[in-house]
């Protein structure tokens, strides 16, 4: 993953920020719409959802790709973002914050690439507070029809460039203890999906 994001890590704005836009500012909406709070970004990535958040929430965002850091952090200095309080370089499967550190959390295009999409879940669910908000917003694999079959054709050859367009919602969820609040289909052609899970009381 860190080789496959240090190549995109360069051209990703421009490759991948458009058609990911839509999705990436339902999901900033869902964050911003919560009472204020400290949030986790699982995988923030060059920082292109940071400076749409509401200037009283403060981010802590994680990505694995140092590359990628560098170019959020940039964003950051460049637009003056005071509610950013750190980017740090951490595995979402493991990481470095205390139980109930957040009382929120967001993943964005991030759990069909992590090698454990339920331990990085189960991470969050530690790290949230309880009865917190996890989001997600993902492409998730059709259960049939002509999508399904274009993605398990596409699947070999994306899984180069460090995305699964085969993933399956099961997989992140299964035997998780979040419960499952709702599913919104985004834009393009609700390609992605944010979904909305509640850590336990």
């Amino acid at each position: 993953m860190r080789l496959a994001y240090r190549r995109w890590a360069g051209i990703y704005d421009t490759v991948f920020g458009g058609v990911s836009r839509p999705a990436r500012m339902r999901a900033v909406a869902a964050v911003n719409a919560l009472p204020p709070g400290r949030v986790l970004e699982v995988g923030v990535g060059t920082g292109l959802a940071l400076p749409h958040y509401r200037p009283e929430i403060s981010v802590v965002g994680i990505d694995l790709s140092a590359e990628m850091l560098a170019k959020a952090r940039a964003k950051v200095a460049a637009e003056r973002l005071k509610n950013v309080e750190a980017l740090l370089e951490m595995d979402a499967q493991a990481l470095e914050f205390p139980d109930a550190s957040f009382d929120s959390a967001v993943g964005m295009f991030v759990a069909s690439v992590v090698p454990d999409a339920r331990a990085m879940l189960a991470e969050l669910v530690r790290v949230v507070r309880p009865g917190g908000t996890i989001l997600f917003v993902n492409h998730f694999r059709a259960e049939g029809g002509p999508r399904w079959a274009i993605e398990r054709a596409m699947a070999p050859f994306s899984r180069r460039l460090g995305w699964h367009p085969d993933f399956a919602e099961s997989t992140l969820l299964a035997g998780a203890s979040a419960r499952v609040l709702g599913r919104e289909p985004c834009t393009p052609f609700g390609l992605f999906t944010l979904l909305r899970l509640a850590t336990p009381r």
